[in-house]
């Protein structure tokens, strides 16, 4: 039947789809410029009407059109649950677990769920202590760029904006050092897989995974502070794309993925937050108002020193003020030196 159908012209051959609009018609005019014995008989699977309806929109989700409103909220809704799960998936590293009693959901929240219960209770909680010091840190920061900044705009008279700022410098320092801690101290896990053999002994490909963020945190110490914690984050995140290959690759276990993309969800927030505070609020030593005369602002600062009081041992006096003075006197400790002077003369 077929090898019949090679033989008929190209005009002959071509599909009815092709010749005219889709109607119910169309045989009939068809055979207004064709002979029906002319033309092949190809039997299809299809229903003779199937070509008329095929443009229309089937009820199954992914349709490539909506009817109602209500069918095009049902479809986004599901678009982007399924990339929700995609996403979660992907932090996971693919490795979903799944219970046969209760189905994992095949959502953001389900399956991170699924895999959150699979680590274990003790790395949960050293992990989240392991970052208070960090969180502490980070709160520090963002208390004293704000009082840096109101120091250097001279608000609080009894506060020094050379001290506040040295302050703030100190307190980014310790949060660099503990972030270049932290940094290494997650490399050299990968030094603990490989010395117990986990999914194998890798040796030089797992010792090098383990020693770079080492040598690389340490290198940040020497940065100045902003620009450290800028350079910690991008360490953190590519150690986190490295953690997620090794668990794809079965040098960690299945879980690790995740754990470390949230843990590193936590340090990265906190960059994140000690940058925006001394942007926005204070100077950070070695930059910003550091450049400027910082005796200019406590120049500014004295005028505004409040009146202070006290006991003045000895005797007083009071003399003229000078002309450029708010006051007419000026009250202080007499000077007994110059009495002196004329009784010896």
């Amino acid at each position: 039947m077929f090898t019949s159908s090679l033989r008929v012209p190209a005009l002959r051959r071509t599909p009815f789809v092709f010749g005219r609009g889709l109607s119910t018609s169309s045989v009939a005019t068809r055979t207004s410029f064709v002979r029906p014995s002319a033309l092949p008989r190809i039997v299809t699977p299809f229903p003779r009407n199937h070509l008329i309806i095929r443009g229309a929109a089937s009820s199954v989700s992914g349709r490539p059109g909506s009817q109602t409103v209500g069918h095009a909220a049902q479809n986004i809704r599901e678009e982007v649950g399924g990339s929700a799960a995609d996403l979660a998936k992907s932090i996971a590293g693919g490795n979903v677990f799944q219970d046969g009693v209760e189905p994992t959901q095949q959502t953001f929240l389900g399956i991170t769920n699924a895999v959150a219960h699979a680590v274990p209770q003790p790395y949960v909680i050293f992990g989240l202590a392991g970052a208070l010091p960090y969180l502490g840190a980070t709160s520090a920061t963002v208390y004293l760029a704000r009082q840096a900044g109101i120091a250097a705009q001279g608000l609080v008279p009894n506060m020094d904006p050379g001290v506040a700022i040295t302050i703030l410098d100190q307190a980014l320092n310790v949060q660099v050092t503990y972030g270049a801690v932290l940094l290494s101290f997650l490399g050299a896990l990968h030094w603990g897989f490989e010395f117990a053999g986990y999914g194998g002994h890798k040796y030089y490909s797992r010792l090098l995974l383990g020693a770079a963020p080492v040598v690389f945190a340490w290198s940040t110490l020497a940065l100045e502070p902003t620009l450290a914690l800028i350079t910690q984050w991008i360490g953190f995140t590519g150690l986190w794309w490295a953690d997620l290959r090794a668990t794809g690759a079965g040098w960690a276990p299945k879980w690790y993925s995740q754990y470390r993309f949230y843990l590193s969800i936590l340090v990265g927030s906190c960059i994140i937050g000690s940058l925006a505070a001394t942007s926005y609020w204070g100077p950070v030593g070695g930059h910003g108002v550091v450049s400027h005369d910082l005796d200019m602002i406590r120049a500014e600062r004295k005028q505004h020193q409040p009146e202070q009081e006290g006991k003045v041992g000895g005797d007083v006096e009071a003399v003229p003020a000078p002309e450029d003075a708010d006051n007419y006197v000026i009250v202080k400790k007499k000077d007994t030196s110059k009495g002196e002077e004329k009784q010896s003369q």
